[in-house]
């Protein structure tokens, strides 16, 4: 509590999913947070981001905005994904050493791993092969801001540290087809074919794929953690240590939702990286953080709070 209290920081992707999760710890512990809209500031300009950081004056920054999206935005958009990401990072993390600010937190993609990582991945595994290709862009436009905050370091001595956070679920998540990752796309599929009575739902490949998820509320508590301890240049693995193949995590969401019609798998889409799942002692040893939330308790609530939700659009 008395590190944050009246601790002025800047959150970039504050208004977004996992960003108001983490503004709303921190404002719990005393923090003064600003976490503008990117109408207000363009990151992609710098400056935007110039005029943003002179006027916030923060202490700390944590860079958690990013444009980001599944196998099929990734795949519709590759270069999109690529500057725009390494554009806002890259500026932010200049102008921050330039403003003087004390810490900045940089948040990752496990996109960046290579695309055969042996399992569990490991922070030292991350230079040894490249990302798998659907995501490649976007991966490897997060890891150049390893590069960059490790280089700003050794040559300016500037603190930086880079958390690589897997896959996220939760309440408030991205439920837009169009843009959406795996788990909100399941529950918004299984739960309008079940309102409608539809006796199948289409999802991509063929679900041998494995992946890790980590609960939003979980996430936002390790960067909080990392924010006030972690000091070392290395980056380092935010996740559950929990892997589920695809085709099991579909069952389970659909059983969640009510939905009991067929799967159906089109195996003309892409899987994607074959497997994914972190090494996280790092984190435990240095943060002495562990997830806490069961995947099975983390889909009931996001369920739950899709279904809510949706109703009370529908009534708007």
């Amino acid at each position: 509590m008395s590190f944050w209290a009246g601790r002025r920081v800047l959150v970039t992707g504050g208004k977004g999913f996992l960003g108001q999760v983490l503004v709303a710890k921190l404002e719990e512990r005393g923090a003064s947070v600003v976490a503008p809209r990117h109408t207000e500031f363009d990151l992609r300009l710098r400056e935007d981001v110039r005029r943003l950081l002179a006027q916030v004056k923060p202490r700390t920054v944590i860079h958690a905005a990013a444009l980001v999206g599944g196998i099929g935005a990734n795949r519709a958009h590759p270069g999109r994904f690529f500057y725009e990401n390494a554009l806002m990072g890259i500026q932010l993390i200049e102008e921050s050493r330039l403003a003087g600010i004390e810490k900045l937190v940089c948040l990752g993609t496990i996109c960046a791993y290579p695309k055969l990582t042996p399992v569990p991945f490991r922070e030292d595994d991350l230079w040894n092969g490249y990302p798998e290709e659907t995501n490649a862009p976007y991966g490897l436009a997060k890891k150049m801001l390893l590069v960059q905050l490790q280089a700003y370091r050794t040559e300016y001595g500037f603190k930086g540290i880079y958390l690589l956070p897997v896959n996220l679920y939760g309440p408030r998540d991205n439920f837009d087809l169009e843009s959406s990752h795996v788990i909100p796309a399941m529950i918004r599929k299984f739960v309008e074919a079940r309102d409608r009575g539809d006796g199948e739902v289409v999802l991509w490949g063929d679900g041998s794929p494995t992946r890790e998820f980590l609960y939003v509320e979980d996430a936002a508590e390790a960067i909080r953690i990392a924010a006030e301890c972690y000091e070392s240049p290395e980056p380092m693995n935010l996740g559950s240590g929990q892997e589920i193949a695809i085709r099991d995590l579909a069952a389970m969401v659909a059983r969640e939702s009510g939905f009991e019609g067929k799967i159906i798998w089109d195996t003309s889409k892409p899987n994607g990286q074959p497997r994914r799942r972190l090494d996280t002692s790092r984190a435990t040893a240095a943060l002495g953080w562990s997830s806490r939330t069961p995947l099975l308790e983390g889909l009931r609530k996001t369920v739950a709070w899709y279904r809510e939700h949706r109703v009370a659009k529908a009534a708007v």
